[in-house]
């Protein structure tokens, strides 16, 4: 008896490997059919997986889909599948998972083609009905879309969840540009959650498809070679293709604050494929960072190091000295010999000049010393290996021409003071992941100074309008036409005010705090909080504002700081100091025209 069972046993074992085997396999992937939606709704045998295409929308429907949507229309369950049994619509579907993106081959070498991929969810498979996926271009409105549907007398089974299902392909999709793909499980239930599945990729490049040779935003140089024969450093690298159109290049190398340029434009005449070029003014025995690429807008750079070795010159000097010694000594002892006669007489002569003494003035001595000491040059401390992190913080109340003004303050900063700026209208997206307080205050933290821009809004209080009436509701609504995050850098501004009255009660440094007003507002709407801190007028305190920021001092005895770039005349010379300028005149315009209605 115990050997019957022990057989039985083991057959079971091994119908057990055998099963898992035949689950190790992998199906063959569900690709769409082409069937109509009669054949879906009667559940016809040949229609097991179907595209539905925009002429079924039609039919079914009556009318068009729209063309930016392709097939897909919403519900398309209850619309398609639903009219003669609508709770075959109403049953949970969890949404698909293990979703791929895979590019196919596409002839036109300027865009791309995708196929999207994916696995059915165990959780309400048996009631499943159908997918759509969706794709859109992230930051922009192209959108297609389609709509696969199974006839209506199909059930799947819980094994069918390890089956892989494909889209049609998705085509013409620009090269290097990131979509969002979305795949939802159909029926689409109204009070469910988890029934789609979204995620983002790129599609391929325009090299990564056609290769480097035929692509003239992606080509770089693949192939550099550095060789140094005695002072000179020769450089030579691979030419563009001749289709590509490029025809000149450019170099740059820096090292230890130094940078040198070089123009290069190749003959092609000479060689089609490479070119070698000479750098000079590199100094001996240093280590460059070069790059070279196109002179094309956003041409992609190829690193490269150069080394500068120290000429040797020790041999060529002994080498040289033998044979010359005859020569040189001769000569030396003529030059010595007429040096001796000239001597002799110039002291028999002198006691025949006349002594002339010339008075000067001592303050024409110190003047002079004043104009040398004056043009010295006074170095940045170089402590620092990255420019300080500035945060702007502003009030929105008093209109975009003082936002603007802002803008432009932020850009000149950042442009031509050497210092990293955080605007929050500059990182949009980072406030709308961390939400507006957050990230205001995680950038509090991190920065190295905050910059505070005071105006006339930054003592205005927003009050909520009281409920009493109708009348009133509306035209606190009409006053209030900004979005959910428009004054959050309003309350980042009280929020320092607060953090430096705090700062000073407990005697901590007050230099990370700053304020500072335009020329169209006054120091009185500085709040009071803020008058602790360092506080400066634009434009005129410029200097200033680069001295707290870089810690370094405008005047020291026998010297003193002078940039162009942000000096109160030199400024406005600069394109971002132009529209720096514009922007307070337009903003100042505004804050008067305004003055006379609130008043």
């Amino acid at each position: 008896m115990w050997r019957a069972a022990l057989v039985v046993c083991q057959l079971g074992a091994l119908a057990q490997s055998l099963w898992a085997q035949e689950d190790d396999v992998p199906a063959a992937a569900v690709t769409p059919q082409d069937c109509n939606l009669d054949c879906i709704r009667q559940g016809g045998a040949g229609c097991e997986y179907c595209r539905i295409t925009r002429s079924d929308i039609k039919q079914a429907l009556g009318f068009n889909s729209i063309q930016a949507f392709g097939s897909c229309i919403p519900w398309p369950c209850f619309e398609l599948l639903g009219e003669e049994d609508p709770q075959i619509c109403r049953h949970y579907v969890q949404a698909p998972n293990d979703v791929k993106v895979e590019s196919v081959h596409e002839p036109k070498p300027s865009s791309d083609t995708i196929v999207v991929s994916w696995k059915p969810s165990y959780y309400g498979i048996a009631f499943l009905r159908g997918f759509q996926v969706s794709l859109q271009a992230l930051g922009g409105s192209t959108i297609a879309c389609q709509l696969f549907l199974f006839h209506r007398n199909l059930s799947l089974p819980a094994t069918h969840a390890q089956r892989v299902y494909k889209s049609d392909p998705f085509p013409g999709l620009s090269l290097g540009t990131q979509y969002a793909v979305t795949v939802m499980a159909l029926p689409v239930p109204e009070e469910w959650e988890r029934f789609y599945h979204s995620q983002t990729f790129s599609t391929r490049s325009c090299a990564e498809k056609n290769g480097l040779e035929r692509c003239k935003k992606d080509w770089y140089p693949e192939h550099v070679e550095v060789q140094q024969e005695g002072a000179a450093i020769n450089v030579t690298f691979n030419l563009a293709p001749p289709n590509l159109g490029i025809r000149s290049y450019f170099s740059l190398c820096y090292a230890n604050g130094m940078k040198k340029y070089t123009d290069i434009t190749p003959k092609s005449s000479k060689n089609r494929t490479h070119h070698t070029y000479q750098l000079d003014g590199l100094q001996e025995g240093t280590n460059y960072t070069c790059e070279i690429a196109a002179n094309e807008v956003d041409a992609v750079r190829k690193s490269f190091n150069v080394w500068v070795l120290r000429i040797q010159k020790e041999d060529a000097t002994t080498r040289h000295v033998t044979p010359s010694l005859a020569l040189i000594l001769p000569l030396c002892l003529a030059v010595a010999a007429i040096l001796v006669v000239l001597l002799a007489a110039l002291v028999r002569g002198r006691p025949r000049l006349q002594m002339k003494s010339v008075h000067v003035r001592p303050d024409n001595i110190r003047q002079h010393q004043e104009i040398a000491s004056q043009e010295e040059m006074v170095s940045l401390p170089r402590s620092r290996l990255t420019p300080p992190r500035l945060l702007i913080c502003y009030s929105s109340f008093d209109g975009p021409a003082h936002v603007k003004a802002v803008m432009q303050l932020g850009a000149f900063i950042q442009q031509h003071m050497a210092t990293q700026v955080c605007l929050d209208l500059w990182d949009s997206l980072g406030v709308a992941e961390e939400g507006s307080m957050g990230w205001h205050c995680r950038q509090i933290r991190e920065s190295d100074f905050v910059l505070v821009i005071c105006s006339r809004g930054l003592n205005h209080r927003h009050e909520p309008p009281e409920p009493e009436g109708d009348d009133e509701g509306e035209e606190a609504d009409k006053g209030l036409n900004f979005g959910p995050h428009a004054f959050s850098s309003h309350a980042a501004a009280r929020l320092v005010g607060e953090e430096v009255g705090r700062a000073k009660a407990r005697g901590r440094d007050l230099s990370k705090y700053m304020a500072a007003i335009f020329e169209y507002s006054e120091e009185t709407d500085i709040p009071t909080e803020l008058r602790l801190a360092s506080h400066y007028a634009l434009t005129s305190d410029l200097p200033l504002l680069f001295s707290h920021l870089h810690g370094v001092a405008l005047h020291r005895p026998g010297g003193y700081l002078k940039i162009n770039n942000i000096s109160e005349e030199g400024y406005a010379k600069l394109p971002a100091g132009a529209a720096l300028q514009w922007a307070i005149y337009e903003a100042g315009m505004a804050m008067r025209a305004k003055r006379p209605q609130t008043v």
